[in-house]
């Protein structure tokens, strides 16, 4: 089963696609937001249409007491507006950390600060989608 991560940001989406079988989540894309929610919610249904996805995974930014805040509110209300334009099923996961995570693996590979801005949400995303898929076994 194919999988789209997104990991939300008020300025970038990141975006992660797992292989067919579901296994293993690969950094696709930023989608850097307009401005207009609809034209960033088209931009990723073409994602979800271009792979076939069965599914789509929205990083939820829980506090790190596991309990929602401001940017979580947010990502529940942004997956909400995706499922009613996407033509599968939109799901939270927890994605506490996933960018500080991301960040320091592209520091140890001694990536420039520019260039880790560059991909850092798209990296972000595939850490979450792993962790998806991971526990889904």
């Amino acid at each position: 089963m194919r999988v789209v991560g997104l990991d939300l940001g008020s300025r970038r989406v990141g975006v992660a696609v797992s292989d067919a079988g579901g296994t293993l989540a690969s950094p696709h894309t930023v989608i850097v937001r307009s401005g207009d929610d609809g034209r960033d919610r088209l931009a990723i249904r073409a994602v979800v249409d271009e792979y076939e996805a069965e599914r789509v995974v929205v990083g939820l930014p829980l506090s790190l007491d596991g309990t929602d805040g401001p940017a979580a509110r947010a990502a529940r209300a942004e997956a909400e507006a995706l499922g009613a334009v996407l033509p599968v099923p939109v799901e939270l996961w927890d994605e506490r950390l996933t960018t500080v995570s991301a960040d320091r693996d592209l520091m140890a590979l001694r990536m420039k600060a520019d260039a880790r801005r560059r991909v850092v949400d798209k990296v972000a995303a595939a850490v979450m989608l792993q962790s998806w898929l991971d526990a889904r076994g």
